[in-house]
């Protein structure tokens, strides 16, 4: 596809967050499994959740553009799954785990996020209200995951892994 005018490079754009959000829906089931504590367990799937409804978002938008989906592939994702399944590869403790499973995670998280306010500026200014208005949504969704993994983080998960206990055994 040739990018000569700021509808190409929309589509262009449409299509990587097409390919990335494909690849998170693999991605989020082994995060979930191998994620120690029980509500980071349940964000993962929450977002699972979310992430298949994020797709479809796309697949509607690209519908009424006239133009499919699929055909291109999201590197700057590959790049960030690989970095999950290598943590989760080496076998950290587990409380250890989980925040390096958030860290991962929010790093998806903000690069979804700078994609997808760059795809509803630009529908904006091409004048495709409705699709600025879905884009607007799976953005303000993202920041949501962003800020409940924060909240994960500073509240339980990272303090179990500075003291090496975690939150599961203390309820048992």
């Amino acid at each position: 596809m040739e990018l000569e005018t700021l509808q190409d490079l929309y589509v262009d754009e449409l299509k990587d967050l097409y390919s990335a959000e494909n690849q998170l829906l693999k991605a989020l089931p082994r995060m979930a499994k191998a994620a120690t504590h029980k509500d980071l367990k349940k964000a993962f799937m929450t977002h699972e959740r979310q992430t298949r409804e994020h797709v479809k978002r796309l697949e509607r938008i690209c519908k009424k553009l006239g133009v499919s989906p699929k055909g291109k592939k999201c590197h700057g994702m590959e790049g960030l799954v690989d970095e999950g399944r290598e943590l989760i590869g080496e076998k950290p403790e587990p409380e250890v785990l989980d925040a390096g499973l958030i860290s991962k995670a929010q790093h998806v998280e903000h690069y979804e996020m700078a994609g997808y306010g760059t795809v509803r500026t630009w529908a904006r200014q091409l004048g495709y209200t409705d699709q600025a208005e879905l884009l607007q949504k799976t953005l303000d969704e993202e920041g949501d995951t962003d800020k409940l993994l924060t909240m994960l983080a500073v509240s339980v998960v990272n303090v179990d892994a500075e003291t090496g206990t975690h939150a599961i055994e203390d309820e048992q």
